[in-house]
């Protein structure tokens, strides 16, 4: 299936200043994921940002990349990358974080196979969740599907939650053993979406609903204007992406040790 890559990537950082930038073992965190999305069997794969500094970066490691205006979400800043490349209404488009440097190459060319011969306009990717600690974790997005395996719901709650299993038949008692497995139907969802190019333009105009905003999470948009969100039920752990220094220090280590493997 013909598909793009494309990477928005902003230099600010709430967390970590000039995230972007970071070095990682000699090359830039926004490089070693557009590395990684080269990988993929992507037509193209383009960093989409307003920073010159990063879009030099690109142009220095041979990267192709798209200037845009500054834009509040990643999303916007796509449809803005989209209309510049001037790709088709039937493109489809996959939204790789630049902070995700690990990303398998089979995860992206499979959240893109979702949309061929479907109905939807987007796609995504969730994996298990093994540990209770996860599910009662609010930065662990979840998410539920039904049997098309179209998402039903996003989260940052524990769900779906096990009504009948005797051990988290009370939520704080069940909250508190966080070390038990979870709930062999609960998933993990990854940040990593596929959009058929004409959605992607007309989601910026879409009104942000009540659940959005109660979340914080984007994707319920699409839910709320009823929107079919395929997802696909990835077989492991996504790879650590990189938001805190403890994440940084992490996936320094990985790439080390996957170094030392490789040679």
């Amino acid at each position: 299936m013909d598909f793009h890559v494309l990477i928005p990537a902003r230099l600010e950082s709430a967390r970590l200043k000039n995230k972007m930038l970071l070095d990682l073992l000699g090359v830039p965190l926004v490089i070693r994921t557009a590395q990684q999305a080269l990988k993929s069997n992507a037509q193209k794969v383009y960093i989409a940002t307003d920073n010159d500094q990063i879009a030099a970066l690109a142009q220095a490691h041979n990267i192709k990349h798209v200037l845009t205006r500054t834009h509040e979400t990643g999303t916007d800043r796509l449809a803005e990358a989209a209309q510049i490349l001037k790709l088709p209404a039937e493109a489809v488009i996959v939204n790789v974080q630049g902070d995700e440097p690990l990303i398998d190459p089979e995860l992206i060319n499979a959240v893109a196979q979702q949309l061929q011969g479907s109905r939807a306009n987007m796609a995504t990717a969730a994996a298990p969740i093994e540990q209770r600690a996860q599910l009662f974790n609010p930065n662990t997005v979840k998410v539920v599907c039904n049997f098309e395996q179209q998402a039903l719901y996003f989260s940052r709650a524990p769900i779906p939650w096990a009504r009948n299993d005797n051990d988290a038949h009370d939520w704080a008692q069940a909250s508190s053993d966080l070390d038990q497995p979870a709930p062999a139907q609960a998933l993990h969802h990854i940040g990593i979406y596929a959009y058929r190019n004409a959605f992607l333009q007309r989601f910026p105009t879409l009104a942000p609903g009540v659940l959005e905003r109660l979340e914080s999470l984007e994707q319920l948009r699409a839910l709320e204007h009823g929107e079919i969100i395929r997802v696909h039920h990835w077989h492991k752990a996504p790879a650590p992406g990189i938001d805190t220094a403890q994440d940084l220090a992490r996936v320094r280590k990985l790439l080390a040790q996957k170094n030392i493997s490789n040679s």
